[in-house]
């Protein structure tokens, strides 16, 4: 069944960016364009999503370290 009929996405190939590690609406959206045209896709992406088991959300979760820049200070 398609999900996003923009692009022609189908709820196989949501699911499938799901299990490789998108986790949100827009990673979806970076992965297969899905949702970034009308938007009328959105809320089936998020329903498909729903709140289950994000493997980078477990990290988040866990304290992943956070990339942090420091800058020199200026004289």
């Amino acid at each position: 069944m398609f999900v996003c009929s923009c692009f022609g996405v189908t709820e196989e190939q949501v699911k499938s960016h799901a299990e490789a590690g998108a986790c949100t609406p827009r990673q979806i959206a970076s992965a297969c364009k899905a949702g970034t045209d009308c938007g009328g896709c959105v809320r089936r992406i998020q329903a498909l999503l729903g709140r289950g088991a994000c493997p980078r959300r477990e990290l988040i979760d866990q304290g992943e370290p956070s990339l942090t820049v420091e800058l020199p200070e200026a004289a």
